[in-house]
């Protein structure tokens, strides 16, 4: 299956509307939004449950249904595999991880990390960062891939290949909830980095892609300010009293 895989990504490598965000020589970040019709807890019961939506194609046993992720921290977006044919009796299944969860807030967000697909062979890092964020009577759903490091693939050919992969899935995902019109793959101006000299740099662009979730989280546990002791105005000099002259 992993043969089949490597032809299944780069096949799709020529998506209509491409979103790599950014990309360096040795890196690049995709980002996939789209608009569901459901409120955020149905969206993030049917996102938990990987094997409803994502494709079969792009799988490592063939099979969707092998797919599971454990919603906790230090759990695992995973996949059994099938036993071997002839293999001794008693032989157990094998099992692929996809990304490891570092970062669950029900409802809100999924972090997860591993390197995807053929990327799994590299000595890259990859980070998956999913946000549901209340619109209208809806739900707005972004997705982030951050991938960085050392690999043989040329980033030009495999980050547009992952990111035709990724925004199929999202497009599943959506389709699954109820989205009919609108397509996964083309997020929102206002998803889209902004200019130069107006981004923010560092923890407040991740901020800010997340829909500020970051923010919120980190004013929850920041500790509130003690009062500064008010200052009490010292008392009026007495005026110097003047003794009489001697005769």
């Amino acid at each position: 299956m992993r043969r089949l895989l490597f032809p299944l990504l780069f096949a799709a490598a020529a998506p209509a509307h491409a979103e790599v965000v950014e990309k360096s020589d040795n890196g690049f970040l995709i980002r996939h939004a789209v608009e569901l019709p459901v409120d955020q807890w149905e969206a993030w019961k049917t996102l938990i449950a990987p094997a409803k939506w994502w494709s079969a194609e792009h799988t490592w046993s063939g099979k969707a249904e092998n797919l599971y992720l454990d919603s906790q921290a230090t759990g695992c977006f995973c996949e059994l595999m099938p036993v071997p044919d002839g293999a001794p009796e008693g032989t157990r299944r094998g099992s692929v991880e996809h990304m490891r969860l570092i970062h669950v807030n029900p409802g809100r967000v999924l972090r997860m990390k591993g390197a995807l697909g053929p990327l799994q062979s590299e000595p890259v890092q990859g980070v998956m960062t999913i946000t549901l964020k209340p619109q209208g009577k809806g739900t707005r759903l972004l997705l982030e891939y951050a991938v960085g490091g050392t690999m043989r693939y040329k980033v030009d050919e495999i980050g547009p290949a992952v990111d035709k992969v990724l925004g199929q899935q999202v497009a599943s995902l959506g389709k699954l909830l109820g989205v009919v019109e609108k397509q996964a793959e083309d997020p929102k101006a206002e998803d889209k980095p902004a200019a130069a000299g107006d981004q923010p740099a560092g923890a407040e662009a991740a901020r800010a892609a997340e829909g500020d979730v970051a923010a919120e989280f980190d004013a929850s546990i920041k500790q509130p300010a003690k009062p500064k002791a008010k200052v009490q105005p010292k008392p009026a000099a007495k005026p110097a009293v003047k003794k009489p002259a001697a005769d």
